[in-house]
Protein backbone atom coordinates (compact mmCIF):
# COMPACT_ATOMS: atom_id res chain seq x y z
CA UNK A 1 0.00 0.00 0.00
CA UNK A 2 0.81 3.48 -0.41
CA UNK A 3 1.70 4.05 3.24
CA UNK A 4 3.64 1.22 3.80
CA UNK A 5 5.89 2.24 0.91
CA UNK A 6 6.34 5.11 1.39
CA UNK A 7 7.26 4.65 5.66
CA UNK A 8 9.47 1.76 4.05
CA UNK A 9 11.48 4.33 1.99
CA UNK A 10 11.99 6.75 4.95
CA UNK A 11 12.85 3.74 7.31
CA UNK A 12 15.82 3.13 5.08
CA UNK A 13 17.02 6.44 5.58
CA UNK A 14 17.18 5.81 9.62
CA UNK A 15 20.19 4.09 10.92
CA UNK A 16 19.82 0.28 12.13
CA UNK A 17 19.75 0.44 15.56
CA UNK A 18 16.89 3.27 15.54
CA UNK A 19 14.48 0.16 14.02
CA UNK A 20 15.72 -2.67 16.89
CA UNK A 21 12.67 -3.34 19.35
CA UNK A 22 13.48 -4.71 22.74
CA UNK A 23 11.42 -5.78 25.46
CA UNK A 24 11.56 -7.07 29.16
CA UNK A 25 10.10 -9.42 31.00
CA UNK A 26 9.88 -7.12 33.89
CA UNK A 27 6.52 -5.55 33.67
CA UNK A 28 3.31 -6.89 34.28
CA UNK A 29 0.00 -5.70 33.24
CA UNK A 30 -2.48 -4.12 35.38
CA UNK A 31 -4.67 -6.72 35.37
CA UNK A 32 -4.00 -10.25 36.65
CA UNK A 33 -4.40 -13.49 34.09
CA UNK A 34 -7.75 -14.52 35.86
CA UNK A 35 -9.03 -10.94 36.07
CA UNK A 36 -8.62 -10.90 32.44
CA UNK A 37 -10.39 -13.59 31.86
CA UNK A 38 -12.96 -13.26 34.38
CA UNK A 39 -14.00 -9.93 32.21
CA UNK A 40 -13.27 -11.41 28.85
CA UNK A 41 -16.03 -14.07 29.73
CA UNK A 42 -18.34 -11.47 30.00
CA UNK A 43 -20.88 -11.94 26.87
CA UNK A 44 -23.55 -9.55 26.22
CA UNK A 45 -25.69 -10.64 22.93
CA UNK A 46 -25.24 -7.65 20.34
CA UNK A 47 -28.26 -7.11 19.56
CA UNK A 48 -28.75 -5.95 22.99
CA UNK A 49 -25.54 -4.41 22.87
CA UNK A 50 -27.19 -2.11 19.67
CA UNK A 51 -30.54 -1.23 21.49
CA UNK A 52 -29.10 0.39 24.63
CA UNK A 53 -25.76 2.04 22.70
CA UNK A 54 -27.27 3.50 19.89
CA UNK A 55 -29.88 5.17 21.72
CA UNK A 56 -29.73 8.72 20.70
CA UNK A 57 -31.19 10.97 23.44
CA UNK A 58 -29.16 9.69 26.76
CA UNK A 59 -32.27 10.75 29.08
CA UNK A 60 -34.47 7.91 27.24
CA UNK A 61 -34.82 5.16 29.72
CA UNK A 62 -33.12 2.02 29.53
CA UNK A 63 -34.70 -0.13 31.72
CA UNK A 64 -37.46 -0.12 28.74
CA UNK A 65 -35.19 -2.28 26.79
CA UNK A 66 -34.04 -3.88 29.24
CA UNK A 67 -37.63 -4.75 30.33
CA UNK A 68 -38.69 -5.84 26.58
CA UNK A 69 -35.94 -8.32 26.20
CA UNK A 70 -37.12 -9.64 28.93
CA UNK A 71 -40.90 -9.79 28.20
CA UNK A 72 -39.20 -11.56 24.92
CA UNK A 73 -38.16 -14.17 26.99
CA UNK A 74 -34.73 -13.56 26.89
CA UNK A 75 -32.45 -13.42 29.72
CA UNK A 76 -30.22 -11.30 31.73
CA UNK A 77 -27.41 -12.06 34.26
CA UNK A 78 -26.12 -9.98 37.07
CA UNK A 79 -22.32 -9.92 34.98
CA UNK A 80 -24.28 -9.22 32.07
CA UNK A 81 -25.95 -5.94 33.67
CA UNK A 82 -23.01 -5.10 35.67
CA UNK A 83 -21.26 -4.90 32.26
CA UNK A 84 -23.63 -2.59 30.97
CA UNK A 85 -23.42 -0.05 33.65
CA UNK A 86 -19.85 -0.06 33.94
CA UNK A 87 -19.83 0.24 29.72
CA UNK A 88 -22.38 3.03 30.06
CA UNK A 89 -20.60 4.98 33.04
CA UNK A 90 -17.68 4.78 30.60
CA UNK A 91 -19.53 6.54 27.74
CA UNK A 92 -20.70 9.35 30.54
CA UNK A 93 -23.97 8.10 30.61
CA UNK A 94 -24.07 8.09 34.11
CA UNK A 95 -28.40 8.64 34.59
CA UNK A 96 -28.73 5.38 32.71
CA UNK A 97 -25.93 3.30 34.51
CA UNK A 98 -28.00 4.53 37.53
CA UNK A 99 -31.24 3.43 36.36
CA UNK A 100 -29.96 0.02 35.37
CA UNK A 101 -28.19 -0.11 38.40
CA UNK A 102 -31.57 0.69 40.28
CA UNK A 103 -33.13 -1.88 38.27
CA UNK A 104 -30.82 -5.09 38.79
CA UNK A 105 -31.73 -4.40 42.72
CA UNK A 106 -35.24 -4.27 42.36
CA UNK A 107 -35.75 -7.46 40.09
CA UNK A 108 -33.78 -9.55 42.02
CA UNK A 109 -30.39 -9.83 40.00
CA UNK A 110 -28.42 -9.91 43.29
CA UNK A 111 -28.47 -8.74 47.02
CA UNK A 112 -26.70 -5.48 46.96
CA UNK A 113 -23.19 -5.42 47.80
CA UNK A 114 -20.65 -3.36 49.31
CA UNK A 115 -19.10 -3.06 45.54
CA UNK A 116 -22.55 -2.30 44.35
CA UNK A 117 -23.42 0.03 46.77
CA UNK A 118 -19.57 1.83 45.61
CA UNK A 119 -20.52 1.72 41.96
CA UNK A 120 -23.43 3.50 42.94
CA UNK A 121 -22.51 6.22 44.70
CA UNK A 122 -19.87 7.05 42.22
CA UNK A 123 -22.96 7.33 39.48
CA UNK A 124 -25.29 9.14 41.99
CA UNK A 125 -22.40 11.65 42.68
CA UNK A 126 -21.93 11.72 38.56
CA UNK A 127 -25.69 12.16 37.81
CA UNK A 128 -27.35 14.24 40.97
CA UNK A 129 -24.45 15.89 42.47
CA UNK A 130 -22.65 15.72 45.94
CA UNK A 131 -25.20 16.03 48.26
CA UNK A 132 -27.09 13.20 46.70
CA UNK A 133 -24.27 11.11 46.98
CA UNK A 134 -24.13 12.12 50.53
CA UNK A 135 -27.45 10.99 51.45
CA UNK A 136 -27.24 7.79 49.70
CA UNK A 137 -23.76 6.81 52.00
CA UNK A 138 -25.75 7.57 55.03
CA UNK A 139 -28.62 5.44 53.75
CA UNK A 140 -26.29 2.36 53.49
CA UNK A 141 -26.61 -0.03 56.18
CA UNK A 142 -23.59 0.24 58.76
CA UNK A 143 -22.91 -3.34 58.68
CA UNK A 144 -22.49 -3.05 54.30
CA UNK A 145 -20.45 0.07 54.73
CA UNK A 146 -17.78 -1.71 54.16
CA UNK A 147 -14.09 0.20 52.66
CA UNK A 148 -15.43 0.03 49.07
CA UNK A 149 -17.59 2.57 50.24
CA UNK A 150 -15.69 4.98 51.93
CA UNK A 151 -13.03 4.94 49.26
CA UNK A 152 -15.98 5.59 46.36
CA UNK A 153 -16.98 8.86 48.95
CA UNK A 154 -13.71 9.87 49.32
CA UNK A 155 -13.45 9.74 45.18
CA UNK A 156 -16.36 12.00 44.96
CA UNK A 157 -15.33 14.64 47.27
CA UNK A 158 -12.26 13.97 45.30
CA UNK A 159 -13.80 14.77 42.10
CA UNK A 160 -15.62 17.64 43.43
CA UNK A 161 -11.82 18.67 44.87
CA UNK A 162 -13.45 19.31 48.52
CA UNK A 163 -10.06 19.21 50.38
CA UNK A 164 -11.98 19.65 54.03
CA UNK A 165 -14.18 16.78 53.33
CA UNK A 166 -12.05 14.28 51.54
CA UNK A 167 -9.92 14.79 55.10
CA UNK A 168 -12.42 14.50 56.79
CA UNK A 169 -13.74 10.78 55.17
CA UNK A 170 -10.21 10.15 55.53
CA UNK A 171 -10.08 9.94 59.27
CA UNK A 172 -12.72 7.81 59.21
CA UNK A 173 -11.29 5.17 57.46
CA UNK A 174 -8.42 5.52 59.58
CA UNK A 175 -10.37 5.05 62.60
CA UNK A 176 -12.08 2.15 61.25
CA UNK A 177 -8.77 0.51 59.60
CA UNK A 178 -10.05 1.02 55.82
CA UNK A 179 -7.20 3.39 55.24
CA UNK A 180 -4.91 0.79 54.07
CA UNK A 181 -5.77 1.15 50.79
CA UNK A 182 -3.59 2.11 48.02
CA UNK A 183 -6.08 3.04 45.92
CA UNK A 184 -7.68 5.69 48.28
CA UNK A 185 -4.74 7.42 49.02
CA UNK A 186 -4.11 8.42 45.57
CA UNK A 187 -7.76 9.69 45.41
CA UNK A 188 -6.31 12.20 48.43
CA UNK A 189 -2.92 12.48 46.94
CA UNK A 190 -4.72 13.23 43.49
CA UNK A 191 -6.85 15.98 44.91
CA UNK A 192 -3.62 17.31 46.80
CA UNK A 193 -2.56 17.88 43.59
CA UNK A 194 -5.39 19.43 41.61
CA UNK A 195 -5.73 22.02 44.59
CA UNK A 196 -2.02 22.57 44.61
CA UNK A 197 -1.42 21.81 47.81
CA UNK A 198 2.25 20.28 47.41
CA UNK A 199 3.65 20.14 50.52
CA UNK A 200 0.45 18.05 51.55
CA UNK A 201 1.39 15.87 48.99
CA UNK A 202 4.59 15.16 49.76
CA UNK A 203 3.68 14.84 53.36
CA UNK A 204 0.79 12.01 52.46
CA UNK A 205 3.43 10.27 50.37
CA UNK A 206 5.82 9.73 53.78
CA UNK A 207 2.88 8.98 55.73
CA UNK A 208 2.54 6.09 53.17
CA UNK A 209 6.23 5.25 53.94
CA UNK A 210 6.09 4.76 57.35
CA UNK A 211 2.85 2.50 56.97
CA UNK A 212 4.00 0.49 54.68
CA UNK A 213 1.74 1.11 52.04
CA UNK A 214 2.94 0.51 48.76
CA UNK A 215 3.49 3.55 46.08
CA UNK A 216 1.53 2.27 42.16
CA UNK A 217 2.25 3.80 39.45
CA UNK A 218 -0.53 6.18 39.84
CA UNK A 219 1.12 7.22 43.07
CA UNK A 220 4.28 7.91 41.58
CA UNK A 221 3.22 9.64 38.49
CA UNK A 222 1.17 12.24 40.99
CA UNK A 223 4.53 12.95 42.82
CA UNK A 224 5.68 13.42 39.49
CA UNK A 225 3.08 15.66 38.38
CA UNK A 226 3.49 17.59 41.69
CA UNK A 227 7.44 18.38 41.03
CA UNK A 228 6.50 19.50 37.36
CA UNK A 229 4.03 22.17 38.93
CA UNK A 230 6.73 23.49 41.05
CA UNK A 231 9.25 23.21 38.32
CA UNK A 232 11.80 20.76 40.41
CA UNK A 233 13.55 19.16 37.65
CA UNK A 234 15.79 18.35 40.22
CA UNK A 235 13.16 16.41 42.25
CA UNK A 236 11.70 14.63 38.99
CA UNK A 237 15.50 12.92 38.36
CA UNK A 238 16.26 12.62 42.09
CA UNK A 239 13.02 10.34 42.46
CA UNK A 240 13.67 8.48 38.75
CA UNK A 241 17.49 7.53 40.36
CA UNK A 242 15.59 6.66 43.64
CA UNK A 243 13.41 4.49 42.47
CA UNK A 244 16.35 2.50 39.95
CA UNK A 245 18.01 1.90 42.79
CA UNK A 246 15.51 0.16 45.04
CA UNK A 247 14.80 -3.26 44.20
CA UNK A 248 11.87 -3.29 45.83
CA UNK A 249 9.70 -1.03 43.37
CA UNK A 250 10.74 -3.41 40.22
CA UNK A 251 7.78 -5.59 42.02
CA UNK A 252 4.80 -3.56 41.52
CA UNK A 253 5.55 -0.56 39.53
CA UNK A 254 4.64 -0.26 36.00
CA UNK A 255 8.25 1.40 34.75
CA UNK A 256 6.78 2.11 31.18
CA UNK A 257 4.18 4.37 32.58
CA UNK A 258 6.46 5.96 34.86
CA UNK A 259 9.30 6.96 32.44
CA UNK A 260 6.01 7.94 30.30
CA UNK A 261 4.96 10.44 33.19
CA UNK A 262 8.76 11.96 33.16
CA UNK A 263 9.26 12.23 29.88
CA UNK A 264 5.71 13.71 29.04
CA UNK A 265 7.01 16.69 31.71
CA UNK A 266 10.76 17.17 30.17
CA UNK A 267 9.38 17.59 26.94
CA UNK A 268 6.43 20.16 27.92
CA UNK A 269 8.98 22.02 30.09
CA UNK A 270 11.69 21.91 27.26
CA UNK A 271 13.88 19.34 27.85
CA UNK A 272 13.47 17.27 24.76
CA UNK A 273 17.34 15.18 25.77
CA UNK A 274 16.04 14.17 29.01
CA UNK A 275 12.26 13.25 27.52
CA UNK A 276 13.77 10.92 24.74
CA UNK A 277 16.28 9.55 27.42
CA UNK A 278 12.83 8.50 29.46
CA UNK A 279 10.90 7.39 26.78
CA UNK A 280 13.91 4.87 25.56
CA UNK A 281 14.17 3.81 29.62
CA UNK A 282 10.37 3.34 29.00
CA UNK A 283 10.47 0.94 26.01
CA UNK A 284 13.11 -0.78 27.91
CA UNK A 285 10.72 -1.64 30.43
CA UNK A 286 8.20 -3.32 28.26
CA UNK A 287 6.68 -6.51 28.17
CA UNK A 288 4.90 -7.59 24.93
CA UNK A 289 1.59 -8.00 27.20
CA UNK A 290 1.87 -4.57 27.65
CA UNK A 291 3.12 -3.13 23.98
CA UNK A 292 -0.77 -3.21 22.79
CA UNK A 293 -1.18 -0.48 25.93
CA UNK A 294 1.93 1.57 25.83
CA UNK A 295 2.57 2.06 21.74
CA UNK A 296 0.34 5.04 21.44
CA UNK A 297 1.18 6.78 24.32
CA UNK A 298 5.21 6.51 23.12
CA UNK A 299 4.33 7.57 19.67
CA UNK A 300 2.62 10.87 20.16
CA UNK A 301 5.18 11.63 23.08
CA UNK A 302 8.27 11.39 20.27
CA UNK A 303 6.04 13.05 17.99
CA UNK A 304 5.88 15.91 20.51
CA UNK A 305 9.55 16.45 20.93
CA UNK A 306 9.80 16.64 17.09
CA UNK A 307 11.48 13.19 17.07
CA UNK A 308 9.73 12.04 13.62
CA UNK A 309 12.25 8.98 12.63
CA UNK A 310 11.45 6.85 16.23
CA UNK A 311 7.15 7.70 15.26
CA UNK A 312 8.12 5.68 12.11
CA UNK A 313 10.26 3.25 13.61
CA UNK A 314 6.84 2.44 16.07
CA UNK A 315 4.38 2.76 13.02
CA UNK A 316 6.98 -0.18 11.32
CA UNK A 317 7.00 -2.14 14.23
CA UNK A 318 3.09 -2.16 14.90
CA UNK A 319 2.58 -2.51 10.93
CA UNK A 320 4.70 -6.16 10.97
CA UNK A 321 2.60 -7.20 14.20
CA UNK A 322 -0.61 -7.12 11.69
CA UNK A 323 -3.12 -5.57 13.99
CA UNK A 324 -4.20 -2.67 11.37
CA UNK A 325 -7.21 -1.97 12.52
CA UNK A 326 -7.10 -0.78 16.55
CA UNK A 327 -8.93 2.57 16.11
CA UNK A 328 -6.85 4.04 19.31
CA UNK A 329 -3.27 3.31 17.43
CA UNK A 330 -4.15 4.93 13.74
CA UNK A 331 -5.54 7.63 16.34
CA UNK A 332 -1.65 8.21 17.08
CA UNK A 333 -0.40 7.57 14.42
CA UNK A 334 -2.44 10.50 12.40
CA UNK A 335 -2.01 13.06 15.45
CA UNK A 336 1.83 12.17 15.58
CA UNK A 337 2.32 12.97 11.93
CA UNK A 338 -0.19 15.77 12.18
CA UNK A 339 2.01 17.22 15.36
CA UNK A 340 5.07 16.84 13.45
CA UNK A 341 3.38 19.11 10.64
CA UNK A 342 3.24 15.99 7.95
CA UNK A 343 -0.07 15.95 6.89
CA UNK A 344 0.89 13.91 3.32
CA UNK A 345 1.63 11.21 6.26
CA UNK A 346 -1.14 11.59 7.95
CA UNK A 347 -3.64 11.60 4.78
CA UNK A 348 -2.05 8.47 3.59
CA UNK A 349 -2.47 6.68 7.01
CA UNK A 350 -5.38 7.71 6.95
CA UNK A 351 -6.41 6.94 3.52
CA UNK A 352 -5.43 3.29 4.29
CA UNK A 353 -7.85 3.75 7.57
CA UNK A 354 -10.26 4.44 5.28
CA UNK A 355 -9.68 1.93 2.84
CA UNK A 356 -10.05 -0.62 5.80
CA UNK A 357 -13.48 0.39 7.17
CA UNK A 358 -16.83 -0.21 5.06
CA UNK A 359 -18.77 1.19 7.83
CA UNK A 360 -18.22 3.85 10.51
CA UNK A 361 -19.69 4.23 14.16
CA UNK A 362 -18.27 7.78 14.58
CA UNK A 363 -16.29 10.56 13.80
CA UNK A 364 -13.42 10.03 16.19
CA UNK A 365 -10.37 9.86 13.55
CA UNK A 366 -12.07 11.42 10.74
CA UNK A 367 -11.92 14.91 13.27
CA UNK A 368 -8.49 14.30 13.12
CA UNK A 369 -7.89 15.10 9.20
CA UNK A 370 -11.07 17.38 9.48
CA UNK A 371 -9.20 19.34 11.76
CA UNK A 372 -6.05 20.00 10.01
CA UNK A 373 -7.55 20.89 6.90
CA UNK A 374 -9.69 23.28 8.24
CA UNK A 375 -6.58 25.15 10.02
CA UNK A 376 -5.41 25.22 6.56
CA UNK A 377 -7.60 26.41 5.24
CA UNK A 378 -8.28 23.66 3.20
CA UNK A 379 -12.29 23.29 3.19
CA UNK A 380 -13.16 21.54 0.25
CA UNK A 381 -11.04 18.42 1.55
CA UNK A 382 -12.49 18.81 5.34
CA UNK A 383 -15.57 18.35 3.48
CA UNK A 384 -15.12 15.60 1.93
CA UNK A 385 -13.92 14.04 4.61
CA UNK A 386 -17.60 14.56 5.95
CA UNK A 387 -19.38 13.40 3.24
CA UNK A 388 -17.54 10.08 2.91
CA UNK A 389 -17.88 9.10 6.60
CA UNK A 390 -21.80 9.89 6.52
CA UNK A 391 -21.99 7.86 3.25
CA UNK A 392 -20.24 5.19 5.62
CA UNK A 393 -22.44 5.61 8.61
CA UNK A 394 -20.59 7.82 10.89
CA UNK A 395 -22.71 10.77 12.25
CA UNK A 396 -20.79 13.80 12.47
CA UNK A 397 -20.41 15.38 16.18
CA UNK A 398 -20.00 18.74 17.57
CA UNK A 399 -16.76 18.93 17.08
CA UNK A 400 -16.61 18.15 13.61
CA UNK A 401 -19.01 21.16 13.04
CA UNK A 402 -16.94 23.64 15.51
CA UNK A 403 -13.46 22.45 13.31
CA UNK A 404 -15.37 23.25 10.10
CA UNK A 405 -17.38 26.81 11.07
CA UNK A 406 -13.46 27.28 12.38
CA UNK A 407 -12.18 26.85 8.55
CA UNK A 408 -15.01 29.03 7.21
CA UNK A 409 -14.87 32.09 9.68
CA UNK A 410 -11.13 32.85 8.43
CA UNK A 411 -12.57 32.98 5.17
CA UNK A 412 -15.56 34.82 5.87
CA UNK A 413 -17.65 32.36 4.80
CA UNK A 414 -20.36 33.29 6.98
CA UNK A 415 -23.47 31.11 5.34
CA UNK A 416 -21.26 27.77 6.00
CA UNK A 417 -20.00 29.10 9.37
CA UNK A 418 -23.72 29.36 10.74
CA UNK A 419 -24.89 26.53 9.36
CA UNK A 420 -22.06 24.78 11.21
CA UNK A 421 -23.00 26.47 14.59
CA UNK A 422 -26.20 25.20 14.54
CA UNK A 423 -25.52 21.86 13.79
CA UNK A 424 -22.95 21.86 16.46
CA UNK A 425 -25.29 23.25 19.11
CA UNK A 426 -28.50 21.18 17.55
CA UNK A 427 -26.84 17.68 18.43
CA UNK A 428 -25.36 19.26 21.32
CA UNK A 429 -26.67 16.86 25.05
CA UNK A 430 -27.34 19.32 27.67
CA UNK A 431 -24.30 19.08 30.33
CA UNK A 432 -21.66 17.91 27.33
CA UNK A 433 -18.36 18.80 27.25
CA UNK A 434 -18.41 20.47 24.00
CA UNK A 435 -18.35 24.59 24.12
CA UNK A 436 -18.53 26.89 21.43
CA UNK A 437 -15.39 28.91 21.29
CA UNK A 438 -16.59 32.72 21.98
CA UNK A 439 -15.12 34.55 19.15
CA UNK A 440 -16.57 32.32 16.78
CA UNK A 441 -20.11 33.03 18.68
CA UNK A 442 -19.24 36.47 18.46
CA UNK A 443 -18.22 36.54 14.78
CA UNK A 444 -21.35 35.26 13.46
CA UNK A 445 -23.57 37.28 15.98
CA UNK A 446 -21.66 40.51 14.48
CA UNK A 447 -22.39 39.11 10.59
CA UNK A 448 -26.20 38.70 11.40
CA UNK A 449 -26.74 41.69 13.18
CA UNK A 450 -24.60 43.47 10.20
CA UNK A 451 -26.76 41.54 7.19
CA UNK A 452 -29.63 42.93 9.50
CA UNK A 453 -30.80 38.80 9.51
CA UNK A 454 -32.63 39.46 13.19
CA UNK A 455 -34.73 36.03 12.79
CA UNK A 456 -31.85 33.91 12.01
CA UNK A 457 -29.84 35.68 14.95
CA UNK A 458 -32.89 35.19 17.63
CA UNK A 459 -33.31 31.39 16.33
CA UNK A 460 -29.62 30.73 17.18
CA UNK A 461 -29.73 32.33 20.74
CA UNK A 462 -33.00 30.40 21.59
CA UNK A 463 -31.30 27.64 20.40
CA UNK A 464 -28.16 28.31 22.43
CA UNK A 465 -30.27 28.44 25.86
CA UNK A 466 -32.15 25.76 25.25
CA UNK A 467 -28.65 23.74 25.20
CA UNK A 468 -27.62 25.63 28.86
CA UNK A 469 -24.53 26.89 26.12
CA UNK A 470 -25.57 30.39 27.15
CA UNK A 471 -26.93 31.72 30.70
CA UNK A 472 -30.70 33.07 30.69
CA UNK A 473 -28.88 36.53 31.71
CA UNK A 474 -26.43 36.69 28.10
CA UNK A 475 -29.49 34.89 26.39
CA UNK A 476 -31.89 38.35 27.17
CA UNK A 477 -28.83 40.55 26.70
CA UNK A 478 -28.22 38.97 23.60
CA UNK A 479 -31.66 39.70 22.39
CA UNK A 480 -31.64 43.11 23.39
CA UNK A 481 -28.47 43.79 21.71
CA UNK A 482 -29.56 41.99 18.45
CA UNK A 483 -32.57 44.35 18.32
CA UNK A 484 -30.62 47.61 19.24
CA UNK A 485 -29.60 48.57 15.26
CA UNK A 486 -28.01 52.15 17.18
CA UNK A 487 -25.92 49.59 19.61
CA UNK A 488 -22.05 49.73 18.97
CA UNK A 489 -21.31 47.35 21.79
CA UNK A 490 -19.35 44.28 20.13
CA UNK A 491 -20.91 40.79 20.20
CA UNK A 492 -17.99 39.33 22.25
CA UNK A 493 -18.59 41.97 25.03
CA UNK A 494 -22.29 40.93 25.49
CA UNK A 495 -20.74 37.32 25.32
CA UNK A 496 -17.89 37.80 27.99
CA UNK A 497 -20.73 38.36 31.02
CA UNK A 498 -21.54 34.39 30.82
CA UNK A 499 -17.74 33.18 32.27
CA UNK A 500 -19.33 30.40 33.99
CA UNK A 501 -20.58 28.73 30.55
CA UNK A 502 -17.48 30.15 28.25
CA UNK A 503 -14.35 28.61 28.80
CA UNK A 504 -12.82 31.31 26.20
CA UNK A 505 -11.40 28.37 24.14
CA UNK A 506 -12.96 25.56 22.09
CA UNK A 507 -12.62 21.74 23.63
CA UNK A 508 -10.32 19.68 21.60
CA UNK A 509 -12.23 16.78 19.59
CA UNK A 510 -11.83 14.05 21.32
CA UNK A 511 -9.91 13.32 24.94
CA UNK A 512 -6.59 12.53 23.79
CA UNK A 513 -6.25 8.83 24.83
CA UNK A 514 -2.20 8.82 23.64
CA UNK A 515 -1.63 10.93 26.73
CA UNK A 516 0.31 9.33 29.43
CA UNK A 517 -2.10 11.59 31.97
CA UNK A 518 -4.66 10.67 30.71
CA UNK A 519 -3.45 6.63 30.60
CA UNK A 520 -2.67 7.46 34.13
CA UNK A 521 -6.19 8.94 35.25
CA UNK A 522 -8.76 6.88 33.42
CA UNK A 523 -7.53 3.19 34.94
Amino acid sequence: MVVLTRLKSALRLLPRSSVTYGTSASSTSNLSPAKRNQIAAVYVPQDLYRRIFTVTDPTLPVVTILEQWVQDGRTLSYDKLLFLIKQLRSRKRYKNALEVSFWMSEKGYSEPSSADFSLRLDLIAKAKGIEEAESYFDSIPKYSRAAECYSSLLNCYAQVRDVDKAERIMLQMKHLGFARSTLARNSLLNLYYQTQNYDKVENLLLEMKEEDIKFDRFTLATLINTYAAKSDIEGIDKLLAQLEDDPSYSRHVDWWSVYAVAANWYGKLGLHDKAFNALKKSEKRLSYTIWNEAFPYLMTQYAAIGKKEEVMRLWNIYMMDGKLLKRDYYSAVISSFLKLDDIELAESIFEEWESRNRYFINFFIPNKMIAAYSRKGNMEEAEAIVNRTIMKGGKPNSWTWSWLLLGYIPQRNFPRAVHCMKEAVSICEVGCKWRPLPESLAAIFQYLKFNGDMEEAEDLIRLLSSKNVISLDVHNKLMSWIKDVESNVPAIAVLGGDSHKQTGEISKPEEDRNSPDFCLSHQ
